[in-house]
């Protein structure tokens, strides 16, 4: 059975994040996208971690369900992790995903980094002066079965790649816990195609998350598993990340890796985005306010890079998508959150099934039947890598267009209204 995983997300108790993620919302925002599995966030958090315990029954092995639902979807526990920290003279900064298989592991995680000092308190994703390697020390102690994942490893801070702050290996950043490292988050900049150019990574598993900070953006990238319904449990996922199976894990969902907000080089104050190739020319320094760029993901894949572009590993394969509610805001020419836009998203839901079934699996006919046969015309060439994508660069999300513009109609259009 094909299962649908977002593993990576927070909570409300998280800076920046809509007050609206709570277990409520989001199994109900699962639900509407078609997600299966999906990550707790937060569980350092003592509230959160109160909920957590109060709210969730185990349902599989390592795998919970909301009290008082049918269990659709099944909550996985994790969380993730700020390490900031000086090493080899530089100033490191980590973000670190920790999936656990259960509420006693994370009740001793917490109580270890409270006894070391870290406010646990002070939000989801408490900050911290412990190393990568110190933190995976502390958790591996725990509990061996916990997964220790560097979470979106390019991107130009608080990575295990990034150009400002990261490191150029894994066992630089880890020692010699780096063999428990079965996997990194690919994240928004970048997906598998840019990572299989770095042999070092040829044994690691890519996996890909939301890293959602409200309940729309889950599922914007994703794994997808294939499991016997008999043999769902946490071991089970981890099993086939540890040894990157192939059989079993299908793919993953990713951005168009040019719309994440740090795929290409860029200065946002001024505007300014450049390729690679510019940055080099212009010596790293912004050509309008001299001051340095901001090295994107695409830059720091081909410093560390020893293949070519293009050169296909064999390996997890995955897809590329659009977010339904930004096909629509297209194809409408207004922003994603406008009442025409959602009443057409929930039109199409309500009679699609859910976003993931209408973006993966409807075939063009069954599409036509639900929405206008542009949009139809629209997640085909999706399917097929058929859109004009603009890149997004220091902070500033990239653009990805899906109709030509005589694609387009914005009158008379009786399904979605």
């Amino acid at each position: 059975m094909r299962y649908i995983t977002d593993l990576h997300i927070h909570s409300k108790y998280s800076r920046a994040c809509s007050k609206d993620l709570d277990l409520e919302h989001i199994y109900q925002w699962c639900r509407v996208k078609g997600i299966d599995i999906v990550g707790t966030a937060d569980f350092t958090h003592p509230a959160w971690f109160k909920e957590l315990k109060d709210k969730l029954i185990e349902d599989r092995p390592g795998l919970f369900k909301l009290r008082q639902t049918d269990g659709k979807t099944l909550f996985l526990l994790s969380t993730e992790l700020s390490c900031i920290y000086k090493q080899g003279d530089k100033t490191r900064r980590l973000h670190i995903c920790v999936f656990v298989p259960s509420l006693e592991t994370v009740g001793k995680i917490n109580k270890a980094l409270t006894d070391r000092g870290v406010n646990i308190s002070s939000d989801g994703r408490p900050i911290m002066g412990l190393s990568a390697k110190e933190l995976a020390e502390i958790i591996l102690e725990i509990d061996q079965r916990a997964m220790i994942i560097p979470a979106h490893a390019w991107t130009p801070w608080f990575s295990v790649f990034g150009s400002n702050s990261g490191f150029d290996s894994l066992v630089e950043c880890f020692g010699e816990t780096a063999k428990y490292i079965h996997a990194i988050e690919t994240g928004l900049s970048s997906d598998p195609a840019m990572n299989w150019q770095w042999s070092a990574l040829d044994n690691i598993t890519l996996i890909s998350n939301s890293d959602a900070h409200s309940p729309a953006n889950l599922g914007r990238e994703a794994n997808v598993f294939e499991i016997d319904p008999k043999n769902l449990s946490y071991d089970e996922i981890y099993k086939i990340i540890q040894t990157k199976d192939k059989k079993k894990f299908l793919y993953t969902i990713e951005f168009f890796p040019e719309e994440g907000k740090y795929h290409g080089d860029g200065h946002r104050d001024c505007g300014v985005s450049l390729t690679p190739e510019q940055t080099v020319k212009n010596k790293g320094i912004c050509p309008i306010c001299r001051k340095s760029l901001t090295v994107g993901v695409l830059n720091r894949v081909n410093q560390l890079a020893d293949r070519k572009p293009g050169f296909k590993l064999d390996s997890i394969s995955y897809k590329n998508v659009v977010p339904l509610a930004e096909i629509l805001a297209e194809y409408f020419s207004q922003g994603k959150n406008t009442k025409k836009v959602m009443a057409a998203y929930n039109e199409m839901i309500t009679r699609g099934g859910s976003e993931f079934k209408i973006l993966l699996d409807l075939s063009v006919a069954e599409l036509n039947q639900i929405t206008e046969p542009e949009i139809a015309l629209g997640i085909k060439n999706i399917r097929a890598g058929r859109v004009e994508v603009a890149a997004g660069y220091d902070g500033v999300y990239g653009s990805v267009r899906v109709f030509s513009p005589n694609h387009i109609k914005l009158a008379k259009q009786k399904k979605l209204l």
